[in-house]
């Protein structure tokens, strides 16, 4: 986490609405988090790392974590239709990546 940078976790009691869709002329969904203190607009790229992430833990039997990081792709080395910034996985160690977020969260280890 760079310095400077707010933390807040919200609860799920903290989430108000969430609302996926399509603006008029687009073709790339947005999804909108409705919060108690905030309103937080991701465009459909970003969606699809948090699923990537999610699914990525979840669906695997020992995976714990995962990391994507910001990316600028030269049109010749992306896909037609993507963007120019992407997050793509990062090459930290799962063991790395829980550690760092376990002290900036401060989660009691069991």
């Amino acid at each position: 986490m760079a310095q400077g940078e707010n933390l807040k976790v919200y609860k799920n009691s903290d989430v108000l609405k969430i609302v996926g869709f399509i603006p008029p002329g687009h073709t790339h969904m947005r999804l909108i988090i409705v919060l108690r203190d905030q309103v937080i607009v991701l465009q459909e790229a970003t969606v699809a790392a948090i699923a990537r992430a999610y699914i990525d833990i979840v669906t695997h039997p020992t995976r714990r974590a995962v990391e994507f990081i910001q990316k600028r792709l030269d049109k010749s080395l992306r896909k037609h239709g993507y963007a120019e910034y992407q997050l793509v996985e990062s090459n930290k160690k799962e063991d790395d990546i829980v550690s760092e977020w376990n002290s900036i969260l401060k989660y009691d280890t069991l």
